[in-house]
C-alpha cells in the first residue's frame, strides 16, 4: 500500500490533560501504521520510505482523530435491515399488525420480516392468532426491538421447527431458531449487502466492529472477503454452537482469519441473561410489573457451573469471553465468574449494575461494553419494570470515575450503527425535550469519544493508520448538553481511512 500524507491537520486531544495544538500538524502513514507526526513533515521522513513517494492530502485545518470501533455489531442484521419492515414507532398489537397488514396487501406472496417493536410498555402481549387473522399461508416474523424475542404466526412457527404456542418465542429458543431464518424467508445477507453496510458505517468514521453475528464463522467471512466486504477492520466473535471449530481451528483471540487481511478472531460470545424489554434480563429484585411473569426477576441463561465451564474451556485455548449481563444479578455473576476462571475479555451491556459492583469491575481490567444509545430508548421501558432502579441504570460516570475501562457501541440494528449517536447519548442522556436521565451519570464529549477509539487516544507515532478527518471541532464548547447532543449527532466526517486506505468518502 503506497505511503499517505495527510498535511494540516489538527489532532484532537483525548487525554485528561491534553490541550490542543496552537498549529496544525501533518501525519504520514506507511505500511498502514503512523510513523511520523510534527508541524512539517517531508524530506527525511519521506525519503525514509525507500523513495515511494506518497500519496498527499491537504486537509486544510481539518480535525484528526483515531477512526472510530462500534465495540457491539450484529452486522448480518445490520445488513439485512433495509429489506425489513421498521416497527419501531408501533405503541400496540393494534399498530404493528396494521402495519403487517399494508406490507402484506403489497406483496401479498412475500415472507415478511419486521424489526423493532417494543413491547413491554404494551398494555397486553401480543399472540400468534392475530397474525395468523393476517395470513396463515405466508411466515410473517417480527422481531423485537431487543432482538431478544419473535412474535409469529403459526405458518413461520412451523417452518422454523417450534411448537405451537400463542405468544412470543424467546431468549435461546429464538436465537436458536434465528440461525434458519433466512432459509425460510427467502432473504439472506449478501457479501454486496455486508459491504453497503460498512461503507455506511464508515461514512460515520468508524474504521472498525466487534461483530456478534450468529453466523458460520472464518469460512463465511473468507468468502465475503472475497467478494468484496473487505472496507473495515473486523473482530469475529464465535458463540458456543462455533467453539469447537474456532479450537480445532487453533484460532486465539487477535489471530488474523485466514484470507481476510483486516478480520482477526475475536471472543467467545455468552448471553447469559435476557433483555430489559422482553423482561428476561437477570436482576436481583422482581420487575415492577412482575404479577404477570412466570419469573419475576428474569432468569439465567445457564447455570452458574455451566456458565464457568464454558468460559474455562474457551480461555484455556486462547480466547477472551464477552458475557451480555444487563441485569444487575447478571452482572454480578459474570464478574465472579471470570473472577474464579482467571478469564479476560468484556462485560457486553452492564445495563443494571449494583454500587459495590463497580469496584469489583474496575479492578477486573475488563472492559465494559455499553451502548449509550439504549437509554433513549430504554428510558419508558426503565420507568414501566425498573422504577426503583432508574438510577442505576446506564451508570457511565461512576464506572468512568472509578477506573472501568469504558468502550462504547450500538448493539446494531437494535440502535443505529453510529458512533456519533452514541456519544451524544452518553452526554446528553435524552433523546427528546425531557431533561437529561439522571444526567449525573453523563460522560463529557473528552471521554466519550475516547471511548469510541478502541483504547488509542491521541492519534500518535505508532498508532494504526486508521484515522478519521472532521470538518468540526468535536470538542468545541457549544452550549447546553442538548445543544452539545445535537452538535454531535451532526458531525461532518469529511475522510475516513483504514491503513492508510481512503474508505469514505469516495474524494481524495
Amino acid at each position: 500500500m503506497e505511503p499517505l500524507l495527510i498535511r494540516n491537520v489538527f489532532p484532537v486531544p483525548l487525554g485528561k490533560d491534553e490541550v490542543p495544538a496552537g498549529s496544525p500538524v501533518d501525519v504520514l502513514v506507511a505500511d498502514g501504521t503512523v510513523s511520523a507526526l510534527g508541524p512539517d513533515v517531508s524530506g527525511a521522513d519521506v525519503a525514509g520510505l525507500e523513495g515511494e513517494p506518497p500519496r498527499v492530502f491537504d486537509a486544510d485545518g481539518r480535525w484528526i482523530i483515531p477512526g472510530l470501533w462500534d465495540q457491539h455489531v450484529h452486522l448480518g442484521q445490520v445488513a439485512m435491515t433495509s429489506t425489513r419492515l421498521d416497527l419501531s414507532t408501533t405503541r400496540s398489537p393494534e399498530e404493528a399488525t396494521y402495519f403487517v397488514r399494508e406490507r402484506l396487501a403489497m406483496r401479498p406472496d412475500t415472507p415478511l420480516v419486521a424489526f423493532g417493536h417494543r413491547s413491554a410498555t404494551w398494555e397486553r402481549e401480543p399472540t400468534v392468532a392475530e397474525l395468523d387473522e393476517i395470513s396463515t399461508s405466508v411466515p410473517i416474523v417480527l422481531i423485537s426491538g431487543d432482538a431478544h424475542h419473535a412474535w409469529m404466526n403459526s405458518v413461520a412457527l412451523r417452518s422454523l421447527g417450534l411448537a405451537e404456542r400463542d405468544d412470543v418465542v424467546r431468549e435461546a429458543e429464538w436465537f436458536a431458531a434465528y440461525a434458519d431464518l433466512e432459509a425460510v424467508v427467502g432473504q439472506e445477507a449478501t457479501p454486496e449487502a455486508y459491504r453497503r453496510a460498512q461503507a455506511e458505517a464508515a461514512t460515520k468514521g468508524i474504521v472498525g466492529v466487534v461483530d456478534f453475528e450468529f453466523s458460520g464463522g472464518a469460512d463465511e467471512w473468507a468468502q465475503r472477503w472475497a467478494q468484496g466486504a473487505d472496507l473495515l477492520r473486523v473482530r469475529m466473535a464465535t458463540y458456543a454452537e462455533g467453539l469447537d471449530s474456532v479450537i480445532n481451528r487453533g484460532l486465539r483471540t487477535g489471530d488474523p482469519l485466514p484470507g481476510c487481511e483486516l478480520a482477526t478472531m475475536g471472543q467467545l460470545k455468552i448471553i447469559s441473561d435476557g433483555s430489559l424489554n422482553t423482561r428476561t434480563a437477570w436482576c436481583c429484585d422482581p420487575y415492577a410489573d412482575s404479577g404477570d411473569l412466570l419469573f419475576p426477576q428474569g432468569y439465567p441463561n445457564q447455570t452458574s457451573h455451566d456458565l464457568r465451564m464454558l468460559m474455562l474451556r474457551a480461555h484455556q485455548n486462547g480466547l477472551e469471553i464477552a458475557v451480555h449481563a444487563i441485569g444487575d444479578a447478571a452482572v454480578h455473576e459474570a464478574l465472579d465468574s471470570f473472577a474464579v476462571t482467571g478469564a479476560n475479555g468484556s462485560i457486553e451491556h452492564a445495563q443494571l449494575i449494583r454500587t459495590q459492583d463497580i469496584p469489583r469491575l474496575a479492578a477486573s481490567r475488563l472492559r465494559a461494553s455499553v451502548q449509550p444509545a439504549h437509554l433513549l430508548d430504554d428510558r419508558d421501558v426503565t420507568e414501566h419494570c425498573w422504577p426503583d432502579r432508574m438510577d442505576r441504570c446506564f451508570s457511565l460516570r461512576s464506572m468512568h470515575d472509578q477506573g472501568v475501562d469504558l468502550r462504547l457501541g450500538s448493539d446494531a440494528p437494535v440502535a443505529p450503527l453510529d458512533p456519533w449517536l452514541a456519544m451524544a447519548a452518553a452526554v446528553h442522556r435524552s433523546g427528546d425535550e425531557r431533561e437529561p436521565w439522571n444526567a449525573a451519570e453523563s460522560l463529557t464529549v473528552r471521554e466519550a469519544l475516547a471511548a469510541s477509539t478502541d483504547g488509542w487516544g491521541t492519534v500518535a507515532v505508532g498508532h494504526p493508520g486508521d484515522l478519521v478527518l472532521l470538518d468540526n471541532d468535536p470538542l468545541l464548547a457549544v452550549g447546553d448538553s442538548a445543544a452539545t447532543s445535537a452538535y454531535l449527532r451532526a458531525m461532518p466526517v469529511a475522510a475516513t481511512y483504514v491503513a492508510g486506505r481512503l474508505i469514505a468518502p469516495l474524494w481524495d
